[in-house]
């Protein structure tokens, strides 16, 4: 008979490509994912019978040490309080992400029958479903270039039951009539492509290999390129007073206030992450 500690320290032992500190969260994720045990359970070294079902860990370890994310392994990763599924075709949802929803969610608090949000870019669908679950009230819809990504956030809406009305769209290159004939939105919120190329040899090899390059990056010649393209569709489709929010590179954060600015837009806000870095622009459309 094993017990709860004995695995988590085999685990972490084994686990030789990230620190220790990152070895044990990913333990206790592992842990609670295939055996349903949580921390106090190894803290408590809860007793294993040996009749109970285990996954190959070696297999799993060898996975982790080549670098394949710990989400993409058990399929799913945790987004505002919401299980999200995830895989090798949409991005793996990020901590400052769920400060950008909050946002929106705050701002779009007061109920209001006729609001309707497009989620640019969607990804997993972790933004859209969550707005979705948290403003029943607001109208939802979202885009993305990725038949695979568009698959995933639909899976994900089915099992949060979260009513999202999702759409094929290119924002680079978007084809008109807009999908569901709707001509105007309230609110725009991407999490756009913006890590240019020259940065990714700072990056890690399990985003590097495992996560899709077309949602994480821009050329260095034109590292604005979304927001310009994000911009420009909002001076036409957002309302008069309709609000427009973007995740953005922490090192261009003037230079992307300037394209909101440059297109008339008011009250353009870069906003700090938890972190205190440059990470959102907030903007009205007047």
């Amino acid at each position: 008979m094993t017990s709860a500690r004995q695995l988590y320290l085999y685990i972490v032992k084994n686990i030789t490509v990230y620190p220790d500190k990152e070895a044990q969260a990913i333990a206790f994720m592992l842990l609670e994912h295939y055996m349903r045990l949580r921390n106090i359970d190894v803290l408590v070294d809860r007793p294993i019978a040996d009749t109970t079902a285990q996954p190959d860990w070696d297999n799993i370890i060898k996975r982790l040490n080549n670098n394949e994310p710990v989400q993409h392994i058990i399929g799913s990763t945790e987004f505002c309080g919401l299980e999200f599924r995830v895989s090798s075709a949409v991005l793996i949802p990020r901590p400052e992400t769920e400060e950008l929803v909050q946002m929106v969610t705050r701002d779009y608090a007061e109920p209001d029958k006729n609001i309707s949000i497009l989620d640019i870019g969607t990804g997993s669908g972790c933004i859209a479903i969550v707005l979705a679950r948290f403003l029943p009230h607001v109208s939802v819809h979202a885009w993305d270039v990725s038949d695979e990504a568009l698959e995933v956030a639909r899976e994900n809406a089915r099992q949060l039951i979260a009513d999202v009305t999702f759409a094929k769209q290119d924002m680079l290159n978007v084809a008109f009539p807009l999908p569901g004939n709707i001509v105007q939105f309230d609110c725009l919120v991407s999490n756009p492509p913006y890590v240019t190329y020259s940065e990714a040899e700072s990056m890690r090899p399990n985003v590097l290999r495992f996560e899709p390059h077309e949602a994480l990056f821009v050329e260095d010649n034109d590292p604005l390129l979304f927001y310009k393209a994000i911009a420009d569709f909002g001076t036409h489709h957002l309302k008069h007073g309709g609000k427009c929010y973007v995740e953005i590179n922490e090192h261009f954060g003037a230079e992307t206030k300037q394209v909101f600015e440059e297109r008339n837009y008011i009250k353009v806000e870069i906003l700090r992450d938890i972190n205190g870095k440059d990470r959102f622009v907030r903007a009205i459309w007047d």
